[in-house]
């Protein structure tokens, strides 16, 4: 089986890039941060969020799964497909909090390893070369400037029809890199091996182009 493994801060374009590169190889693409988001929507419907405790003491009651349709990453909560209610800003920070429990971690691990064991994937995320697959036979680094970041996502959430402010949005990116950089659990970081990719001048495609090079150069 071949893993790869894609690491990089929030923002940077790393589930459509890795989701768009698998579909090309015929990998499957595994987003683990929707796995915490699915924690995260979890602890928010059981207005835990803030309770580390309570929210270690919720996982006992809880199942998480990942499917495939088409090709397609579809995540499950306890059964209910959740996959477009992840998705909110208020969600995006909560995974950032829950991401930082050592037993949440623990928790949506073994499930991680246990795909990977199992196909040709593509899994990306904030510790994925470092903690979870620390021997991908690819490590890749996607990283772009927290400016050009933000812009990205401003201009997402302008064009679907959301009022917000283009500072506002910047901070939430400088805020939430903060988090995932200085939290003590698998702090986000690129691994020794990763191959560090830029894709701050680059639009989609020659992303996408740049990441599916990376994977084919280093599986010859």
């Amino acid at each position: 089986m071949i893993n790869v493994a894609i690491d990089g801060p929030a923002g940077a374009g790393k589930s459509t890039v890795a989701k768009a590169a698998a579909k090309e190889l015929g990998f499957i693409y595994v987003d683990t941060g929707a796995l915490y988001r699915t924690i995260a929507l979890s602890a928010v419907r059981n207005g835990v969020i803030d309770d580390n405790e309570k929210i270690i003491a919720m996982l006992d009651g809880i199942k998480v799964e990942l499917g495939y349709e088409d090709g397609v990453q579809k995540v499950f909560l306890n059964g209910e497909d959740v996959s477009s209610l992840i998705r909110t800003p208020e969600i995006s920070m909560g995974a950032s909090n829950v991401s930082a429990i050592p037993k949440v971690r623990e928790f949506l691990l073994e499930l991680q390893r246990d795909i990977a064991r199992k196909n040709n994937v593509i899994m990306d995320g904030r510790d994925i070369a470092t903690v979870v697959l620390p021997n991908a036979d690819v490590k890749i680094f996607l990283f772009a400037s927290p400016e050009c970041r933000a812009q990205r996502r401003y201009k997402e959430l302008i064009e679907k029809g959301e009022s917000v402010m283009y500072e506002d949005v910047l901070a939430e990116v400088n805020q939430r890199d903060y988090q995932d950089s200085h939290r003590e659990i698998a702090p986000l970081k690129p691994s020794e091996d990763s191959v560090m990719c830029d894709t701050s001048e680059l639009n989609l495609e020659e992303s996408i182009q740049a990441v599916i090079n990376i994977i084919k150069e280093n599986t010859k």
